[in-house]
């Protein structure tokens, strides 16, 4: 699974997103898919996204269960 390929990334999957306040320290927040906010098929940042929790930033790891 590839966090910067929009195919890999579900609705309802768990992953692991930094966000924009924590780009610098590359801090990593855990959270539920509750939307995909990029629309290319790819991106080399990884894909942007929204959690359940309304947190937006981009998947860094896909969380395999």
């Amino acid at each position: 699974m590839d966090p910067k390929k929009r195919n890999d990334i579900k609705i309802g999957a768990g992953v692991r997103i930094v966000l924009k306040a924590d780009q610098r320290t590359g801090k990593l927040t855990d959270g539920v898919v509750a939307r995909i906010l990029t629309n290319s098929s790819t991106h080399p940042h990884g894909i942007k996204v929204m959690l359940e929790d309304g947190q937006v930033g981009r998947v860094q790891e896909i969380v395999e269960e």
